[in-house]
């Protein structure tokens, strides 16, 4: 899925266009108001792909700064999950099949040995390897699309 909780108006034609790009196919995307933020759009996007494709819609979309969105990729057992905020720019977690992130023994190894006994500071690190201050900032623009239509890319070939 791609999620895009919220967009300026003027960027909707390029976003479509990217994800289009990334995929292989045009994107026809159904824009709705994002009444989170006033002016901006929001849409949610399934689509299918080789593996792969989920890392080259994220990097689209980044070349905009102020849109935020999400993009997950299932990859049998585990997948990915990308964020993107304003404030926080891009983070990529891997995800489990239910969309539980899963944090690597080296990731839990390298928090430990940057926060030291820092207790606080391990905490900072572990909330950024389950990517809980993208999920803070985006919760809000994730309500806002309870009862949103879904629209289906397909790749053909």
């Amino acid at each position: 899925m791609v999620f895009i909780h919220a967009a300026p108006k003027a960027l909707c034609p390029h976003i479509e266009w990217a994800i289009g790009r990334a995929l292989g196919d045009p994107a026809a995307i159904r824009w709705e108001d994002q009444p989170v933020l006033p002016g901006a759009r929001r849409a949610e996007v399934p689509w299918e792909g080789r593996e792969g494709s989920g890392a080259a819609i994220a990097s689209a979309l980044r070349g905009w700064p102020d849109v935020r969105f999400e993009v997950t990729e299932e990859g049998g057992v585990e997948g990915s999950r990308w964020m993107h905020t304003p404030s926080l720019g891009m983070t990529r977690t891997t995800v489990d099949a239910l969309g539980t992130v899963l944090v690597s023994e080296h990731r839990v190894r390298a928090a430990m040995e940057l926060a030291g006994r820092d207790l606080a500071a391990l905490h900072r690190e572990l909330r950024g390897a389950l990517g809980t201050d993208w999920d803070d900032e985006l919760e809000a623009f994730r309500h806002a699309s309870d009862a949103s239509p879904v629209i289906w890319l397909h790749k053909a070939g």
